[in-house]
């Protein structure tokens, strides 16, 4: 996906079907515009929505998952432990006149522990783009880690190493990271050396 700026970003989302239009697509950019995001900002919906396109052919509803990736971090508070439940309920509110509001709230509440059923090529296609992050290059992937440290300043040094560590280590426990065909073959194997290389950091 071509850089784009708020406008077109913004015509992008009005352009989906059952999404209530360019209204609520300025609304959620206003949220992903908050100031206090490091991470979970616009940079990181425009880089989910380009891998989307990556993506393109594995989602059964496309629509429907783009609608999720949209909404998937429209609530967020690094303090909060319920961003993703509270933006699906974003979703419903906002959507609820859409035939596919029900799958998207789903998508949405999946993102809080990326694990997509046997099938589920719908969850497997957002949480995959979601996850996509942790592929990137050396530098992509330090400025990612260090974006999400800021968005974590509340907490002291051994609290944040401690938490962000045990995360790490049940992503690198899993038999698998990425659930597409192109996730699998593009992205898991540079994913699996950065997180171990981060671990090693921080222990």
């Amino acid at each position: 996906m071509a850089t784009l700026d708020f406008t077109e970003l913004t015509e992008r989302y009005a352009a989906l079907p059952d999404g209530g239009g360019r209204e609520v697509g300025a609304r959620l950019l206003a949220r992903w515009r908050e100031p206090h995001r490091k991470y979970h900002n616009e940079d990181h919906l425009r880089f989910l929505l380009a891998r989307l396109d990556e993506l393109a052919g594995s989602a059964a509803d496309p629509v429907a998952v783009e609608l999720a990736g949209w909404f998937h971090d429209a609530v967020y508070d690094p303090r909060g432990a319920d961003n993703e439940e509270r933006s699906a309920e974003l979703a419903e509110a906002a959507l609820p006149h859409s035939a596919r509001h029900a799958e998207v709230a789903r998508l949405v509440r999946l993102t809080a522990g990326h694990r997509p059923a046997p099938g589920d090529t719908n969850g497997a296609t957002l949480c995959d783009a979601d996850l996509a992050v942790l592929a990137g290059s050396p530098e992509e992937y330090a400025a990612y880690a260090a974006a999400v440290r800021v968005e974590y300043g509340h907490l002291a040094d051994s609290e944040f190493a401690a938490g962000r560590g045990e995360v790490l280590r049940q992503l690198l426990a899993r038999p698998r990271l990425f659930h597409t065909v192109y996730g699998s073959e593009h992205w898991e194997p540079t994913a699996r050396f950065n997180v171990s290389a981060e671990l090693a950091l921080l222990s």
